[in-house]
């Protein structure tokens, strides 16, 4: 990476008005900007937290299920609002670590495999949290990796490694500034962030009202026109299917005409269309395994917490799916695919699909026949289905739309960003 040397100087493409004409950026090390917070938790009673590249800080009882700290609790870092921690963890995000400013926590315990640190007078907390978030440390670290994480799941990065990395730096004045324009970005984000989340819960309590909850036969709300239309039935499953089939068992997924969805393609009942991968086939396979307009797609093979996920094709897009992905065809007459996909996505029902997995070893598998004939779907009149269909098609167009107008914003971020620092180049 460069950043000292000889190379070119360290000048963003756009700086504030009255920073015009102040002299480049320095490299500054984080050796010379910070002081390594390493006192121990002792007998203080705090919460042992954990850090997941993307989120930040996590208490370790949320993250995994328990306190892991044990008898090492005592050994935990004192880290206080305002200190840093590095988390030598890879990940898809932050491959060489990722480093996150504690916010709001007050004093927390964390473990003393990670770095913790402060920042000197002088240095903004707001600047370098952005410095870190755009992996800057990473795109040096990488230079010191020579093999893949140890068993305990870090990276052998040293803490004097890890402080040789240097960040451009302007001077406080112009730190504070950019600090202040990108934080007002982040609370635009954060506020439509809570909007979203705020309209996914809605919807989730709405759907535990529309459908009728465990040992029920209507559901608690029902709109005008259905109330006293009377009791829901209960059916198997297999009774509303026209055919179901696998997905394509090559082993070879290449570039070629027809793209496959993958289990990453699945997302809260309905079908990213990103990052999909391609295979060709002849026209009469894909003409046997292309999905049509109102297929409901089962995920019967994966980790216990993945397997049972269910979601809607909605599109006229040729497609066909990965062999453990299982599509439904549904007789529309009798169920409507909407409202199928939005009971299967129930925490009751979700909660049905996943006893039906068997465990193996590394991942736990549903029959899809097993599936079929002893999942039991309660159904209204084809009516009734349509109207909460469209209710909950409604909400979710809604959701969408609020979803996209987040991404715009952390576009518009990134690209401040990339305006505000220096470019560097990589080694």
């Amino acid at each position: 990476m460069t950043v000292a040397g000889s190379g070119p100087a360290l000048v963003p493409k756009r700086r504030f008005p009255e920073f015009q004409d102040s002299p480049a950026w320095e490299p500054v090390s984080l050796r010379k900007a910070s002081v390594p917070v390493d006192g121990r938790v002792g007998e203080r009673k705090l919460t042992p937290v954990s850090i997941s590249a993307g989120i930040g800080f996590v208490p370790q009882a949320e993250k995994f299920g328990r306190d892991i700290s044990g008898n090492q609790y005592q050994l935990y870092t004192l880290v206080r609002d305002g200190d840093f921690v590095f988390n030598k963890g890879n990940s898809l995000k932050f491959p060489q670590g990722c480093i996150y400013l504690l916010q709001g926590w007050g004093e927390v315990a964390a473990p003393n495999v990670f770095i913790a640190f402060r920042l000197k007078p002088g240095y903004s907390n707001g600047f370098f949290q952005n410095c870190f978030e755009q992996n800057q440390h990473g795109k040096q670290l990488k230079r010191h990796i020579t093999s893949g994480a140890r068993s305990n799941g870090l990276l052998n990065i040293s803490k004097e490694t890890f402080f040789g990395v240097e960040i451009p730096t302007p001077s406080l004045p112009e730190q504070q500034k950019i600090a202040e324009c990108l934080g007002s970005a982040d609370v635009l984000i954060a506020a439509q962030g809570q909007k979203v989340e705020a309209l996914k819960a809605h919807k989730k309590g709405l759907m535990q009202q529309l459908f009728p909850q465990e040992g029920e036969t209507q559901p608690r709300l029902r709109f005008p026109e259905f109330e006293g239309a009377g009791d829901w039935v209960e059916h198997p499953f297999e009774d509303f299917v026209a055919r179901s089939f696998y997905g394509t068992s090559s082993s070879t997924l290449q570039t070629g005409r027809y793209p496959v969805l993958r289990m990453g393609n699945m997302v809260e009942g309905e079908i990213d269309f990103s990052n999909l991968v391609y295979i060709d086939l002849d026209d009469t396979s894909f003409a046997s395994l292309r999905l049509e307009n109102g297929d409901v797609l089962l995920n019967r093979t994966n980790s216990p917490a993945l397997v049972g996920k269910i979601s809607l094709f909605r599109s006229d897009r040729e497609c066909i799916t990965a062999s453990y992905i299982v599509t439904y065809r549904l007789k529309k007459s009798r169920l409507n695919p909407s409202f199928c996909n939005a009971i299967l996505n129930t925490e009751m029902y979700q909660a049905r699909i996943k006893k039906l997995a068997k465990p193996s070893i590394s991942q736990a598998n549903i029959n899809p026949t097993a599936f079929k004939k002893e999942v039991m779907i309660s159904t209204p009149s084809l009516a009734e289905q349509q109207r909460i269909a469209d209710c909950l098609t409604s909400l979710d167009d809604l959701i969408a739309a609020e979803a996209r107008k987040l991404y715009t914003l952390k576009t518009h971020k990134k690209g401040l960003m990339q305006q505000l620092f220096p470019q560097l180049g990589e080694d």
